[in-house]
């Protein structure tokens, strides 16, 4: 096992988690839930023992090739006192990352390492960090809460509690994620003109006013913010294909096929601790200028990205979808 040593944090559960916990540690702690992330956590860290620290939430999971590697770390001299590894909450059906971004997962066991915030909680890294690409975490959620989380900001909101910029920026991510558009521009450009917010949040948040104002149909806006993300660091794929989007709803498809082409010659990376959206490079442009192709009556040009799309993802809903028109409205595919 990569595991010393289990313990078992109960946030409440109604069920027989703890009861099939037992089976496994007696390490079994109750935690009453007080809408505070950071000491929860910072409650199951102290109830540790071992040198390091790793965390995982109950809708988590690893493959076995992630558990080697854990042990070839345990059994290795590379020591420090982060290490950061790959986050994968989206894939495909075969367990493929289409999103993932480094988060600290195993930690020394050292009490000046501490959550913060009452949601969306982080440590903030210091001393020797290292990643481990190896080494990927699946988050399968199951059960959506959305509201709950945007519950707390506003309760932070109600104990008039400051908001640092992370928690300004997550605050409009939620408001986004809820539905509450409008509400969310505002916030998230309350995030931007403050010089302390991380440039990574900061290219983020400009990704994601784009998407409200693409909701809202207002597309010279959307495009005046994803452009204004170039003031922050090299053009990522997710938003060059986002531009490529925003022309396409405005039916420019010459532009939009530009901007997709584009998308597909960056490589994805979340090397700088940023969200990579992995099939902004791959996958989804290509859907796309298959289609913007065919809007401009290219049709060679349509099926050889069909034929990219194909090979990429070929159980795609999308991608078959383009398979049966090629075939019965084109001949080809035959």
């Amino acid at each position: 096992l990569y595991a010393d040593e289990i313990v078992i944090v109960d946030t409440g559960s109604t069920d027989f988690t703890k009861e099939i916990a037992r089976k496994y540690t007696d390490l079994v702690f109750d935690f009453v839930w007080c809408d505070d992330f950071s000491k929860a956590r910072n409650f199951s860290f102290d109830k540790a023992s071992c040198d390091y620290i790793m965390w995982l939430d109950a809708d988590d999971f690893l493959f076995n090739d992630s558990v080697d590697e854990i042990i070839r770390w345990k059994n290795s001299q590379e020591k420090c006192d982060f290490m950061m590894c790959k986050y994968v909450t989206k894939f495909d059906q075969n367990y493929k990352p289409t999103f993932e971004f480094y988060r600290e997962r195993i930690i020394k066991n050292n009490k000046k390492y501490r959550w913060h915030d009452r949601v969306h909680e982080a440590i903030i890294p210091c001393g020797e960090i290292i990643k481990n690409n190896k080494i990927k975490i699946f988050h399968n959620k199951i059960k959506n809460n959305s509201k709950r989380n945007l519950n707390i900001y506003y309760d932070m909101i109600n104990k008039k509690e400051i908001f640092s910029p992370r928690n300004q920026f997550y605050f409009a991510r939620e408001l986004y994620f809820n539905g509450f558009i409008q509400d969310a521009i505002h916030q998230f450009s309350k995030f931007l003109i403050n010089e302390k917010g991380w440039e990574e949040n900061k290219i983020e948040a400009c990704l994601d006013i784009a998407r409200c104002y693409q909701i809202q149909k207002e597309y010279s806006e959307a495009l005046t913010s994803l452009f204004a993300s170039f003031l922050y660091g090299v053009p990522r794929a997710e938003i060059l294909y986002e531009i490529g989007n925003t022309f396409f709803f405005l039916k420019k498809f010459d532009n939009a096929i530009y901007w997709y082409r584009l998308a597909m010659e960056i490589e994805p990376s979340c090397d700088n601790g940023n969200f990579c959206e992995v099939q902004t490079s791959s996958l989804l442009p290509a859907l796309q200028l298959c289609v913007c192709y065919g809007h401009v009556g290219d049709f060679e040009a349509a099926y050889k990205y069909h034929l990219i799309s194909k090979e990429i993802a070929p159980n795609d809903e999308m991608v078959r979808y383009n398979d049966e028109y090629f075939s019965n409205t084109l001949g080809l595919n035959k």
